[in-house]
Protein backbone atom coordinates (compact mmCIF):
# COMPACT_ATOMS: atom_id res chain seq x y z
CA UNK A 1 0.00 0.00 0.00
CA UNK A 2 1.17 3.49 -1.18
CA UNK A 3 1.63 6.13 1.79
CA UNK A 4 -1.60 6.40 4.04
CA UNK A 5 -2.04 10.24 5.32
CA UNK A 6 -5.36 10.39 6.34
CA UNK A 7 -8.27 7.66 7.43
CA UNK A 8 -11.72 7.77 6.33
CA UNK A 9 -14.31 5.16 7.92
CA UNK A 10 -17.91 3.87 7.22
CA UNK A 11 -19.89 4.93 10.33
CA UNK A 12 -22.59 1.81 10.62
CA UNK A 13 -20.86 -1.31 10.75
CA UNK A 14 -17.39 -0.41 10.56
CA UNK A 15 -16.67 2.54 13.14
CA UNK A 16 -19.23 2.29 15.45
CA UNK A 17 -21.77 -0.64 16.04
CA UNK A 18 -24.77 0.43 16.07
CA UNK A 19 -26.66 -2.58 15.49
CA UNK A 20 -28.29 -2.64 18.57
CA UNK A 21 -30.20 0.59 18.33
CA UNK A 22 -31.30 -0.09 14.87
CA UNK A 23 -32.63 -3.73 16.03
CA UNK A 24 -34.60 -2.03 18.74
CA UNK A 25 -35.86 0.40 16.58
CA UNK A 26 -36.47 -2.71 13.70
CA UNK A 27 -38.68 -4.42 16.56
CA UNK A 28 -40.57 -1.61 18.15
CA UNK A 29 -41.75 -0.86 14.56
CA UNK A 30 -42.82 -4.18 13.96
CA UNK A 31 -44.49 -5.00 17.26
CA UNK A 32 -46.31 -1.46 16.55
CA UNK A 33 -47.38 -2.94 13.34
CA UNK A 34 -48.57 -6.92 15.00
CA UNK A 35 -46.10 -8.32 13.37
CA UNK A 36 -43.48 -11.53 15.20
CA UNK A 37 -39.87 -9.83 16.74
CA UNK A 38 -36.94 -10.82 14.96
CA UNK A 39 -33.87 -12.22 16.21
CA UNK A 40 -30.99 -9.96 16.79
CA UNK A 41 -28.60 -12.09 15.19
CA UNK A 42 -31.00 -11.83 11.93
CA UNK A 43 -30.92 -8.15 11.88
CA UNK A 44 -27.75 -7.43 12.64
CA UNK A 45 -25.92 -8.33 9.05
CA UNK A 46 -28.15 -6.09 7.02
CA UNK A 47 -28.03 -3.26 9.24
CA UNK A 48 -24.93 -1.36 6.69
CA UNK A 49 -28.12 -1.60 4.72
CA UNK A 50 -29.95 1.26 5.91
CA UNK A 51 -34.19 1.48 7.07
CA UNK A 52 -34.95 0.14 3.44
CA UNK A 53 -33.15 -2.89 3.75
CA UNK A 54 -34.11 -3.23 7.49
CA UNK A 55 -38.24 -2.92 6.22
CA UNK A 56 -37.98 -5.47 3.64
CA UNK A 57 -35.95 -7.63 6.40
CA UNK A 58 -39.29 -6.86 8.54
CA UNK A 59 -42.02 -6.32 6.39
CA UNK A 60 -41.12 -8.00 3.23
CA UNK A 61 -42.13 -4.93 1.43
CA UNK A 62 -39.93 -2.91 -1.36
CA UNK A 63 -40.08 1.65 -1.88
CA UNK A 64 -42.74 0.77 -4.18
CA UNK A 65 -45.34 -0.54 -2.12
CA UNK A 66 -48.51 0.03 -0.21
CA UNK A 67 -46.99 1.01 3.56
CA UNK A 68 -44.03 1.24 3.29
CA UNK A 69 -43.26 4.56 4.12
CA UNK A 70 -45.02 4.42 7.07
CA UNK A 71 -43.10 1.94 8.38
CA UNK A 72 -40.22 3.50 7.45
CA UNK A 73 -40.83 6.82 8.92
CA UNK A 74 -41.73 5.17 12.15
CA UNK A 75 -38.66 2.47 12.31
CA UNK A 76 -36.27 6.10 11.91
CA UNK A 77 -38.44 8.11 14.44
CA UNK A 78 -37.82 5.23 16.95
CA UNK A 79 -34.27 5.34 16.10
CA UNK A 80 -33.87 8.80 16.57
CA UNK A 81 -34.96 9.22 20.22
CA UNK A 82 -32.98 6.15 20.99
CA UNK A 83 -29.62 6.46 18.55
CA UNK A 84 -27.60 6.07 20.96
CA UNK A 85 -28.81 3.66 24.06
CA UNK A 86 -26.39 0.90 23.10
CA UNK A 87 -24.58 1.80 20.12
CA UNK A 88 -20.48 1.94 20.74
CA UNK A 89 -17.09 2.49 18.98
CA UNK A 90 -16.30 -1.58 18.26
CA UNK A 91 -13.10 -2.54 19.94
CA UNK A 92 -9.60 -1.10 19.10
CA UNK A 93 -11.35 1.67 17.32
CA UNK A 94 -10.52 4.35 20.26
CA UNK A 95 -6.94 3.62 19.86
CA UNK A 96 -7.09 3.83 15.76
CA UNK A 97 -8.06 7.18 16.67
CA UNK A 98 -5.50 7.38 19.18
CA UNK A 99 -2.83 6.46 16.45
CA UNK A 100 -4.31 8.89 14.24
CA UNK A 101 -4.14 11.36 16.05
CA UNK A 102 -0.63 11.26 17.95
CA UNK A 103 0.91 11.07 14.65
CA UNK A 104 -1.52 14.06 13.92
CA UNK A 105 -3.61 12.60 10.97
CA UNK A 106 -6.69 13.43 9.65
CA UNK A 107 -9.77 11.04 10.27
CA UNK A 108 -13.28 11.36 9.17
CA UNK A 109 -16.68 9.25 8.15
CA UNK A 110 -18.08 9.11 5.23
CA UNK A 111 -22.00 7.51 5.54
CA UNK A 112 -24.93 7.11 3.82
CA UNK A 113 -26.49 7.77 6.87
CA UNK A 114 -28.41 11.06 6.61
CA UNK A 115 -27.04 13.98 8.45
CA UNK A 116 -30.09 14.43 10.86
CA UNK A 117 -28.97 11.12 12.12
CA UNK A 118 -25.35 11.52 11.72
CA UNK A 119 -24.57 14.29 13.61
CA UNK A 120 -26.71 13.59 16.56
CA UNK A 121 -24.84 9.57 16.87
CA UNK A 122 -21.46 11.52 16.60
CA UNK A 123 -22.28 14.39 18.99
CA UNK A 124 -23.72 11.78 21.48
CA UNK A 125 -20.85 9.21 21.11
CA UNK A 126 -18.88 12.79 22.11
CA UNK A 127 -16.51 12.72 18.19
CA UNK A 128 -18.37 15.24 16.64
CA UNK A 129 -15.15 17.96 17.05
CA UNK A 130 -12.47 15.02 16.88
CA UNK A 131 -13.02 13.94 13.03
CA UNK A 132 -11.87 16.03 10.87
CA UNK A 133 -14.92 15.96 8.42
CA UNK A 134 -18.25 14.23 8.94
CA UNK A 135 -19.62 13.11 5.22
CA UNK A 136 -23.34 12.60 5.50
CA UNK A 137 -25.52 10.42 2.83
CA UNK A 138 -27.32 13.76 2.07
CA UNK A 139 -24.47 16.08 2.31
CA UNK A 140 -23.20 15.53 -1.64
CA UNK A 141 -25.81 15.28 -4.78
CA UNK A 142 -24.89 11.41 -4.61
CA UNK A 143 -24.14 8.71 -2.27
CA UNK A 144 -22.37 5.84 -2.30
CA UNK A 145 -21.40 3.97 -4.10
CA UNK A 146 -20.47 6.89 -5.86
CA UNK A 147 -17.38 8.27 -5.33
CA UNK A 148 -18.44 11.79 -4.80
CA UNK A 149 -19.21 11.70 -1.10
CA UNK A 150 -15.24 10.39 -0.55
CA UNK A 151 -13.82 13.36 -3.13
CA UNK A 152 -16.24 15.62 -1.52
CA UNK A 153 -13.98 14.39 2.47
CA UNK A 154 -10.60 13.98 0.75
CA UNK A 155 -10.91 18.10 -0.41
CA UNK A 156 -12.13 18.64 3.27
CA UNK A 157 -9.45 17.28 5.03
CA UNK A 158 -6.79 18.82 2.06
CA UNK A 159 -5.26 14.96 1.75
CA UNK A 160 -5.09 13.65 -1.75
CA UNK A 161 -7.25 10.90 -2.63
CA UNK A 162 -4.42 8.35 -3.10
CA UNK A 163 -2.97 8.96 0.23
CA UNK A 164 -6.32 8.23 1.94
CA UNK A 165 -7.32 5.47 3.18
CA UNK A 166 -11.39 4.08 3.06
CA UNK A 167 -12.72 1.27 5.97
CA UNK A 168 -15.99 -0.16 5.36
CA UNK A 169 -17.88 -3.17 5.64
CA UNK A 170 -20.02 -3.22 2.50
CA UNK A 171 -19.53 -3.75 -1.23
CA UNK A 172 -20.62 -0.29 -2.19
CA UNK A 173 -18.16 1.26 0.63
CA UNK A 174 -14.89 -0.58 -1.79
CA UNK A 175 -16.44 0.52 -5.13
CA UNK A 176 -16.69 3.77 -4.03
CA UNK A 177 -13.61 4.13 -2.57
CA UNK A 178 -11.86 3.05 -5.67
CA UNK A 179 -13.54 4.69 -7.91
CA UNK A 180 -12.55 7.58 -5.70
CA UNK A 181 -8.57 6.73 -6.24
CA UNK A 182 -8.58 5.72 -2.60
CA UNK A 183 -7.23 2.65 -0.52
CA UNK A 184 -9.53 0.33 0.69
CA UNK A 185 -10.05 -1.69 3.12
CA UNK A 186 -12.79 -4.24 4.33
CA UNK A 187 -13.73 -4.27 7.55
CA UNK A 188 -14.33 -7.83 8.41
CA UNK A 189 -15.86 -7.29 11.73
CA UNK A 190 -18.37 -5.39 10.70
CA UNK A 191 -22.19 -6.30 9.36
CA UNK A 192 -20.72 -8.69 6.73
CA UNK A 193 -23.79 -11.19 5.05
CA UNK A 194 -23.28 -14.71 4.83
CA UNK A 195 -23.51 -14.28 0.81
CA UNK A 196 -21.00 -11.06 1.00
CA UNK A 197 -17.96 -12.01 -1.20
CA UNK A 198 -15.34 -9.37 0.61
CA UNK A 199 -12.32 -11.44 -1.34
CA UNK A 200 -13.77 -10.16 -4.70
CA UNK A 201 -15.09 -6.82 -3.43
CA UNK A 202 -11.56 -5.85 -4.65
CA UNK A 203 -9.96 -3.96 -1.61
CA UNK A 204 -6.25 -3.35 -1.44
CA UNK A 205 -6.26 -5.39 2.00
CA UNK A 206 -9.12 -7.00 4.32
CA UNK A 207 -8.74 -6.67 8.03
CA UNK A 208 -10.22 -9.05 10.85
CA UNK A 209 -9.76 -6.22 13.58
CA UNK A 210 -9.50 -2.39 14.17
CA UNK A 211 -6.44 -3.40 15.93
CA UNK A 212 -4.69 -5.20 12.35
CA UNK A 213 -5.43 -1.32 11.57
CA UNK A 214 -3.69 0.09 14.20
CA UNK A 215 -0.56 -2.75 13.16
CA UNK A 216 -1.05 -1.43 9.35
CA UNK A 217 -0.64 2.42 10.81
CA UNK A 218 2.24 2.31 12.87
CA UNK A 219 5.07 4.54 11.96
CA UNK A 220 7.95 2.81 10.42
Amino acid sequence: MEMIKAVLFDLDGTFADTAPDLAYALNRTLEAFDRPLLEYKKIRPVVSHGGVALIRLGFGLEPKDEGFESRKAHLLSVYEENIARHTRLFDGMDEVMNLLERQHMPWGIVTNKPAWLTDPLMDAMGLSERSSCIVSGDTCEKNKPHPMPLLHASELIRVPPPQCLYVGDAERDIRAGNDAGMQSAVALWGYIQDEDQPDEWNADITLETPEQLSLLLQPD
